[in-house]
């Protein structure tokens, strides 16, 4: 027995309500509405700041790179030449160190730097200005050096002395370099702005889409703009919002129209046991086991379209000669010829069985005689057609007589319409599709295909064998 949501016993639904109560304490966490406007919040900062935040991070990278990688490059000659130059200027290196005091303080004076000179082993020999750092002993030749005042000039002179100066403050790099840097970070935020704004913007029309598909709005889709991952997204919501609407549409077409069918077998029935009541007719109550096996296959034919509806793919399979299957279908009717190859697919039986037997029904009753069951091999697909020499259907039928209930103009033999609507899905089960066919012979009729890759193979080594 199936129990609804609406069945559920008073007991059980009031055993929920206080842990449905004690969750919605708060409004914030009732509202999906605002659930979702907060996690949209949190993605658009997240990814803004994971955008600015690898920016900075690639910046960084590259000042460290250009800090400590190795160079050659015109700076480090001019600070070769440098050094020849101060050498000249300078006093030897044997000289006293008050001359070399004196020449300290004749450079800071004309320059108004800070300097140091220091000895081959970094001691220092003279001085001018609030002092400097002396140079790493790691270091080989000059360059910048950087120490607790500030970034400094360490020049190495001819003779192995070295001296450093440190430049003025606005020669320094370090502010230029913050300066850059919060540059930098300014037009990496203007600029990550709109990009992630975009981004964002397109997730939040796809929530959007998402909730009125959830609230039942089943024509809801969403733009599709771009070709990235987002783009795709959208493309996959719009096709499933259409298969869901599609399936909504036939379920409801399939109910209303299983009503109507219903009507007419159960008002002769009731009518029949009316009569029945009076005696026991034996031609009333023949009549009336046949509308009960009608309506018992009108259901049977309900069901099974909509368990197919619901699933897809077949749940059992095995190989199956379809030759064989088509030949013991066609022997429960007159005026039915097989014709064709031992074809051997995979899939299961009682529904291949189902559909060979409503395309000759569908050819029993709409069709004229004779009937041909005609059974190949194309490529990797096994084809089994079933074609008559009645009149047909029109062009503008021939895609719709596979709808569920519907009947082409002109067609009042007996049945409910969904036979044909069944040989199609269960071919598109097993991988295949059912199509109207016309024969060169006039013979008309539905042709429904299904993969048979095993037979395919055995057919070219058949065909190889017989070349040889």
């Amino acid at each position: 027995m199936c129990t609804s949501r609406g069945s559920v016993p008073p007991s059980r639904m009031t055993s929920r309500s206080p842990g449905a109560s004690s969750r919605c304490a708060e409004p914030a966490t009732c509202s999906p509405r605002r659930r979702t406007d907060a996690a949209m919040r949190r993605l658009y900062h997240q990814l803004y700041l994971t955008i600015i935040a690898s920016l900075i991070m690639v910046v960084l990278a590259a000042g460290a790179l250009w800090r400590f990688a190795p160079r050659d490059t015109p700076a480090d000659q001019a600070f070769e030449i440098a050094g020849e130059l101060l050498a000249a200027y300078l006093a030897p290196a044997d000289a006293g160190s008050e001359a070399q005091q004196q020449a300290i303080d004749r450079l800071h004076a004309r320059f108004g730097i800070d300097l140091g000179l220091f000895s081959s082993d970094r001691r220092p020999l003279a001085a001018a200005g609030s002092g400097v750092p002396a140079p790493p002993r790691r270091r080989e030749s000059g360059g910048w050096i950087y120490g607790r005042g500030g970034p400094a000039w360490a020049i190495r002179l001819p003779d192995e002395r070295w001296i450093v100066a440190k430049p003025p403050a606005r020669h320094r790099p370090a502010g230029g370099i913050i300066a850059f840097l919060g540059v930098i970070a300014l037009v990496v935020a203007i600029c990550a702005y709109p990009i992630v704004r975009r981004l964002t913007r397109r997730l939040e029309r796809l929530q959007a889409g998402v909730e009125s598909l959830g609230a039942g709005e089943l024509s809801a889709r969403v733009e599709v703009e771009g070709r990235d991952e987002v783009a795709r997204l959208a493309e996959s919501f719009n096709s499933s919002a259409a298969r869901i609407e599609e399936l909504v549409s036939a379920h409801k077409m399939l109910l209303a129209n299983t009503s109507h069918e219903l009507r007419t077998p159960l008002s002769r029935i009731r009518l029949g046991i009316e009569f029945l009541k009076g005696g026991a007719d034996p031609a009333r109550k023949a009549a009336l086991e046949k509308d009960i096996a009608e309506l018992d296959g009108l259901i049977e034919q309900i069901l099974l379209f909509s368990r197919l509806e619901a699933t897809k793919g077949v749940e059992t399979t095995e190989d199956i000669d379809l030759l064989a299957l088509a030949a013991e279908e066609a022997a429960r009717y007159e005026h039915c010829s097989v014709t064709g190859i031992p074809v051997v697919a995979t899939g299961d039986r009682a529904l291949l069985r189902r559909m060979v037997r409503n395309l000759l029904d569908n050819a029993e009753r709409h069709g004229a005689p004779p009937i041909r069951v005609d059974v190949r091999l194309r490529g990797d697909r096994a084809v089994v057609s079933v074609v008559d020499h009645g009149a047909g259907v029109g062009i503008q039928d021939r895609e719709r007589i596979f709808a569920p209930f519907y009947r082409a103009a002109g067609r009042n033999a007996p049945g409910a319409g969904l036979g044909l609507a069944l040989v199609r899905q269960i071919a598109r089960q097993h991988g295949g599709d059912a199509v109207w066919v016309e024969g060169a012979d006039g013979a008309r009729g539905i042709s429904a295909s299904i993969p048979a890759p095993g037979s395919a193979t055995s057919a070219r080594v058949v065909r190889a064998a017989q070349e040889c």
